[in-house]
C-alpha cells in the first residue's frame, strides 16, 4: 500500500514508479489534501480526501481523469473518498 499519512510505505522498500506517479498525479488535482493507493494483483484502489472546496463526487471524478493515463488493459481501478483522518 502506498499512502500519505501516519503509516507510509515501509522504509527500505522502493515504491513502484507507477504507484509513485499515481500519487503525484492525484495530489496535483486541485483540492486534494490526502491520497492513499492500494495495489493487489491487477487491482488498484485510490482513496482521496478533499479540502472542501469541491464536492467529493467531483473530486473523485477529477482524480480518476488525472490518473486515467496510467491504466493498463485488464486492470480494475476503484476510486473513493477517505473518511478516516490522515
Amino acid at each position: 500500500m502506498a499512502e500519505s499519512g501516519p503509516d507510509p510505505w515501509p522504509r527500505g522498500e522502493p515504491l513502484e514508479p507507477r504507484l509513485q506517479r499515481t500519487l503525484h498525479l492525484a495530489y496535483a488535482v486541485d483540492g486534494v489534501v490526502a491520497v492513499r493507493v492500494w495495489q493487489w494483483g491487477p487491482n488498484i484502489a485510490i482513496g482521496v480526501r478533499g479540502s472542501g472546496a469541491s464536492s467529493p463526487a467531483d473530486l473523485v471524478r477529477r482524480v480518476e481523469a488525472a490518473v486515467a493515463c496510467l491504466r493498463e488493459p485488464g486492470e480494475a481501478w476503484d476510486f473513493g473518498v477517505l473518511d478516516e483522518p490522515v
